[in-house]
C-alpha cells in the first residue's frame, strides 16, 4: 500500500453520518482528519460540496477515529460509518474489535474496580447496562451448554442477582478482555494469572466473576442479545422507582476514565446502585431532561452540550433520603466551591469546572423519580 510523498500529506478519511433533528434527516458526510495538525475537513456526500473547509480542530485525536465511533465535530454527533479509503482502512482498521463483557452477580460490588481495569489496558466501554436475566434468557444465552453438567448450576448462578452487560472495544479487544479476565477456574487464575479479574474476585469455575465472548463471532451473536440492532429489546434493566434519586455520570468524566472511580466512590459512602446504563443522549433529549434549568442557570446551554458530547452513564441510586443525602455526597455544582467547603464530595475530587463537574445528580426531592424514569422507562422503552 502506498505511503504519502512529501508533497502528500497524510489524511485519514471516514463516512460519517449526522441526524439532522431540524430536517429529522441523516446526513452523510466525508470526514477527512490530518493529523500533522489536527485539522479536519468535512464534503457532503449528497450535493457533493464542502460542508467545512480544513479547520483545525484540538477535540478531536487520532484514537477516536475508528468504524462504529461517534465523535463530536463542532457540536454536531458524528458516527462514523465506514472508511473513505483503502489508506484509512488498512491505518485505522486492522486491529479494532468489539467483544461483550458481563460482570457477573457475584462480583457486581466489585463493577468499579473491574470497569476501572477495562479502562487501564486501554479498552473503551461502548455501552453498558445493569439488567436482570431470566431463567429463558440465560438458557437461550448459554445454548451451547445445555449438556454440560454444570449447567443447571450455572442457570441459577446467572439468574440470581443483575449483571453488568458491556460493549468493550479496542485492539484485539476479544483476546484483550478474555486475558484480563484470566482462567475460567478461579483458583487456578489465582495461581496463573493473579492480576487478573477472576483471580481478585472469582470465587471457582461458575462463580467466576465475569464472562468473555471466546471469538468475533461469538462476540457479534452475544452483544445482540444483550444489546439489539434490529426490533426487539434484550434483558431489561433493574431500575425500582422508590426511594431513588438519579445520578449522570457526565461525558468528559467518562471520556477520562473515571467512571470506575466514581462508581466506587459512590458504593463506599453506603449508597447502592440499583441501576446502570449507558445512554448517548441527542440534543432533544438533553434539553428535555435539563429543562427544569433552562432560564434558572446561567450554564444550561452548556450543560446541554456537554451532556450530548459523548456516553454518559445514568444510575438509580437507593438509600435513606437518597436525593437529599446524595445531593449533599455530589456536592456544590462547582468543583472549585466544593474544593474548599466540601473536599470529600464527587465533585470536589473528579469535577473540572462548573459544567464538567463530574456527575450530575437530581437537584429537586421530588424529581429523583421522574429523573430515573426519563432514562429507565422513556429513553430505555
Amino acid at each position: 500500500m502506498q505511503g504519502f510523498s512529501e508533497s502528500q500529506e497524510e489524511r485519514f478519511s471516514f463516512l460519517a453520518e449526522w441526524y439532522d433533528p431540524n430536517a429529522a434527516l441523516l446526513r452523510r458526510y466525508q470526514l477527512l482528519f490530518y493529523p500533522k495538525d489536527g485539522s479536519v475537513e468535512m464534503f457532503d456526500v449528497k450535493n457533493q460540496r464542502t460542508f467545512l473547509r480544513r479547520t483545525k480542530y484540538d477535540e478531536l485525536c487520532q484514537e477516536d477515529l475508528f468504524v462504529g465511533n461517534r465523535v463530536i465535530v463542532f457540536s454536531r454527533q458524528l458516527e462514523l460509518i465506514g472508511y473513505g479509503d483503502q489508506y484509512t482502512a488498512g491505518k485505522m482498521g486492522s486491529k479494532k474489535e468489539r467483544t461483550l463483557a458481563i460482570i457477573k452477580p457475584d462480583a457486581l460490588i466489585k463493577m468499579g474496580d473491574i470497569i476501572q481495569m477495562i479502562y487501564d489496558a486501554g479498552l473503551m466501554i461502548i455501552k453498558a447496562k445493569m439488567s436482570k436475566v431470566s431463567w429463558k434468557e440465560a438458557m437461550d444465552f448459554y445454548a451451547e451448554h445445555q449438556s454440560k453438567s454444570f449447567f443447571n448450576n450455572l442457570m441459577q448462578f446467572m439468574t440470581s442477582g443483575p449483571v453488568v452487560a458491556m460493549e468493550i472495544m479496542g485492539d484485539e479487544a476479544v483476546a484483550a478482555w478474555r486475558r484480563l479476565l484470566g482462567p475460567t477456574d478461579s483458583s487456578v487464575a489465582r495461581n496463573e494469572a493473579p492480576n487478573s479479574v477472576r483471580a481478585k474476585f472469582g470465587t471457582d469455575g461458575t462463580k467466576n466473576a465475569g464472562h468473555g465472548s471466546d471469538s468475533l463471532a461469538s462476540a457479534a451473536r452475544e452483544l445482540e442479545f444483550f444489546f439489539p440492532s434490529t426490533t426487539g429489546r434484550g434483558p431489561s434493566n433493574t431500575a425500582r422507582f422508590t426511594d431513588c434519586t438519579c445520578c449522570v455520570i457526565k461525558p468528559h468524566a467518562i471520556a477520562e476514565a473515571l467512571t470506575g472511580k466514581i462508581l466506587n466512590a459512590i458504593g463506599e459512602a453506603g449508597f447502592e446502585i440499583s441501576a446502570l446504563q449507558m445512554f448517548t443522549m441527542d440534543r432533544a433529549n438533553a434539553e428535555e431532561f435539563f429543562e427544569v434549568y433552562k432560564g434558572v442557570v446561567a450554564e444550561y446551554t452548556s450543560m446541554v452540550a456537554e451532556l450530548c458530547s459523548g456516553p454518559c452513564m445514568a444510575l438509580e441510586i437507593r438509600g435513606t433520603e437518597a436525593p437529599r443525602t446524595f445531593r449533599e455526597f455530589c456536592g456544590p455544582a462547582d468543583p472549585e466551591i466544593a474544593r474548599h467547603l466540601r473536599p470529600d464530595t464527587l465533585r470536589a475530587i473528579f469535577g473540572k469546572s462548573k459544567v464538567q463537574n463530574a456527575v450530575h445528580c437530581t437537584d429537586l426531592p421530588e424529581d429523583g423519580i421522574l429523573e430515573v424514569q426519563y432514562f429507565f422507562k422513556i429513553l430505555d422503552g
